[in-house]
Formats: C-alpha cells, structure tokens, sequence
C-alpha cells in the first residue's frame, strides 16, 4: 500500500530538498556547521502587473521552526536511501539532537513589500539556516501571493463588498487550500468556505448553495421553487442560486413570492451568463435583496463589471485567487561567521550584509542592519524568535488583515493600479551600495 502523503508537524524535517541535507552533511564533514549564518527571503522582482506584495506566512514559518525535530524513523528512512553512505557518524549526531536555536527578523503580516527588501531573516548555526530554505519559501511565497491578490481584490470591490474565498477545490492541494484560505482573510476577503480552515482560524464558515441541491429538488418534485423552499426552510440566512435554469424567470416568482408575504430572501448568487445585464434586472425585480457573483472572478473581471454599472454586492472568489503567476522569492545567505557575503551570478546578483528596510514618507530605505535610521523612519524587519523561541505575540488576523487594507489604501495609485502598476523601489544606503561594490570588485560610483 502506498503511504498516504498527509502532512503533520512529524513530518517537517523531511519537507525539504535534497541539497538542503547534502549541504548539511559537507558543513558537518568540514567542521563548519555551527558557524554563525544569516539568510534573507526576498524576491528580486514582482509578478507582472503586481505594484505591491502583502507580505504573508509568518505565522507557519514560525510554527515549521519551532517544531521541526529528525525522529529515529526519520534518520532510519534517510540512512535508507544509501545516498549519505559517506556522510560522518557526527552528521546523524547532529540531526538526532537538533532543534532550530536561531533568531527570526520578519516584516509583520499585512504589510506591503517591494523588489529586494527582506521579508524575513534567519540568523542561525549554518545547519539550521540552511535546512529552513525550502519550507520558508513555500510558505511564504505561497501566503504572500494569495494575501496581495485577495489585497489587490478589496481594493478593487471597496470597502463594502462581501468577498468570499471559495477556491479550495482549484488550489494545488488541501495543504495549499488551507494556506490559500488563510492568506485570502489575511489580505482583506471576509469570510472562507473551507470549514476546516475556518474552524482552525476561529472564524465563521460562509457559503452559499450549489446547482446539484436545485437539480435534485427539482427534478424530484418537479419545481425549482421546491428546492429554494426547502434551502431556506433549513438555512433562512443563505443566498439561494438562481442560475439553474432561466435566471430571469426565476427572479420573477421569486419576487411575486416576497410581494405576496409567501417568502423571505437575504440574497441570490449569479454564477454564469452576462452579469452585467442579469445583475441589472434582478436587481430591478428584487431592489432589496443582495446579489452575489461568482464563477473565475478576478480584479481585472470586477474592476470591468463596476466599470459596466453592475449591480453586485458580493463575490466568490475560487480559481483565480489560488491560482496564478507565483511570487518568487528567493533564501540567500547574506553573511557567515560575521563576513558579508553575496551571490555575484549575473542577473541574479544579491546585496550583501544583514539588512533592515527603513519605511518613511518619502520612501523605503534599504540599508545595513547595523546602520542608524533616519528620523521619522519605521524598521519593517522585527525580532520574532529568539534562541528558537517566540518572543514577541503573533497578530490575530483582523489585526493583519486591516493592515493590509489600510496600507494598500495609503499606496500611491501608480502603484495600486492592475494595468502597468509602478511598484515602489528602495532607496540604497551609501554604506550598502560600498559594501557591494567593495565585495564585487566593483568601483564606487560617484
């Protein structure tokens, strides 16, 4: 029988590339795995069409660090493959007793970042460091690309749009689903289908109805009102679909219902045909009622439907949201044993030193961890673990999630816009800029 691919804390060790420990085994072999080390998780370029990222993820970063452990069945199931056949007798020592010691720097949840500013910073034993890649940038390019589009898409709607994640069942898997469900609350939608991420996250599951309860009802009673009244006999709150068969006819006896006191109805969901022109009669025949859409929305796609005067108040966001180009962030060592160090391959170069971006009125500045701020400047990078510990408490998610809206809203509209948005770019330190250029060979410009 093959062995289910469920994923749980046990399992966190293993969840890496090879090369992560190969490397570790050489570190080991050379004597240099204790060695201080420092990586930041950045992304040299934003998505296309992307102004802004909503840095997000932190929360099972911190949760992969703190209880990752290699287990006797973890060490026996590597020893297996024959591939570590020459790996030394202490790199087994090493794995078996170790546990992550190091300090965490991360920007908080919720706030936007742009090209080369770290979202987070791992100061470790080598080892350490070095085993985290491959988990760190899973969830947190993952998170990050949920949380901007679900950002991206409040800020399309406005403030008062009901936005619902409904895409658990396009997203890469049920791991992804709930990532994506709790990255899609974090950047700004209101509420999630996903029952069990909602019920992790302490929220509230919403939904609607689907075509399969409206077919059933009414091909065994022969009326499509029949599975409305029975819908909402059950769930009196809930949009009824309307979609099923002819919308417009539906909307009709649904209204003649309400007028003659036969029915009560707090919504409808529109999920095919023009929504447009549909949203615009249902609303004539049904003035006081919410109606939602659904069916591959994206911000371009309301962006186009409020520009044509749709008449909406809600959508169900599922394929697009969970889906997508990918943020590619990228894990670099940015210092070893207190030396600068940086990635020097052409078009990939890296900025040396452990680093701290300074957000202020006039602009973002990245500069060296150790330099002085400038006055009025916010240091986006915050310690959140020390020794491997918490040290400071993780935001709730209305906290990141209000963040998240209240700083897209302060973005200038260059940089908030879906066509050729402007992203933001940080102003180098004089010191960060000589210390590249000093370790590139470079000559200091003028």
């Amino acid at each position: 029988m093959t062995a289910a691919l469920n994923l749980g804390p046990t399992d966190y060790s293993l969840l890496t590339d090879l090369y992560q420990l190969t490397m570790t085994a050489c570190y080991t072999g050379e004597g240099i795995e204790q060695q201080p080390a420092s990586f930041e998780l950045f992304t040299r370029r934003l998505p296309p069409d992307f102004g802004y990222l909503i840095a997000a993820g932190l929360a099972q970063a911190v949760d992969y660090l703190r209880q990752w452990r290699f287990g006797d069945e973890q060490i026996t199931a590597l020893q297996a493959t024959g591939i570590f056949a020459q790996a030394p007798d202490r790199f087994w020592t090493l794995l078996a007793g170790g546990r992550f010691t190091g300090d965490v720097w991360a920007v908080p949840e919720g706030t936007p970042v742009f090209a080369h500013e770290p979202m987070l910073r791992v100061e470790a034993p080598l080892w350490q460091a070095q085993l985290a890649e491959t988990y760190l940038l899973n969830v947190l390019n993952y998170q990050t690309l949920i949380a901007t589009r679900a950002a991206r898409l409040r800020d399309v709607a406005g403030p008062t749009a009901i936005l619902l994640e409904f895409g658990t069942r396009r997203a890469f898997s049920p791991q992804g689903a709930l990532w994506a469900a709790r990255a899609a609350l974090a950047g700004g939608l209101d509420a999630t289908s996903n029952v069990l991420a909602a019920l992790r996250l302490g929220q509230k599951p919403a939904g609607t109805m689907a075509h399969a309860l409206v077919m059933v009802i009414a091909t065994l009673q022969d009326s499509e009102d029949e599975a409305f009244t029975a819908f909402s006999r059950y769930f009196p709150d809930s949009p009824l679909l309307i979609d099923t068969y002819d919308t417009l006819a539906a909307t009709q006896r649904l209204a003649q219902q309400m007028e003659r006191g036969e029915r009560s109805l707090t919504g409808v969901r529109l999920d095919s045909g023009d929504l447009v022109e549909l949203s615009q009669q249902v609303r004539s025949r049904l003035p006081g009622v919410k109606i939602f859409a659904s069916g591959d929305l994206d911000e371009w796609e309301i962006a186009r439907l409020q520009a044509a005067d749709a008449c909406l108040d809600g959508y169900g966001l599922g394929t697009r949201l969970v889906s997508g180009r990918p943020v590619n962030g990228v894990y670099k060592l940015v210092e070893i044993a207190g030396q600068p160090t940086m990635k020097q391959s052409s078009h990939k170069e890296t900025y040396p030193g452990r680093k701290q971006v300074w957000r202020q009125a006039a602009g973002d500045r990245l500069a060296l961890a150790d330099e002085a701020p400038l006055p009025n400047a916010t240091p986006l990078l915050v310690l959140v673990m020390r020794g491997g510990e918490l040290c400071r408490p993780l935001d709730d998610l209305t906290t990141i999630r209000q963040r998240a809206t209240a700083a897209v809203a302060g973005l200038p509209a260059r940089t908030r816009c879906l066509t050729e948005p402007e992203p933001l770019s940080a102003e180098i330190s004089p010191a960060l800029r000589q210390l590249r250029a000093e370790l590139s060979g470079d000559r200091i410009p003028a």
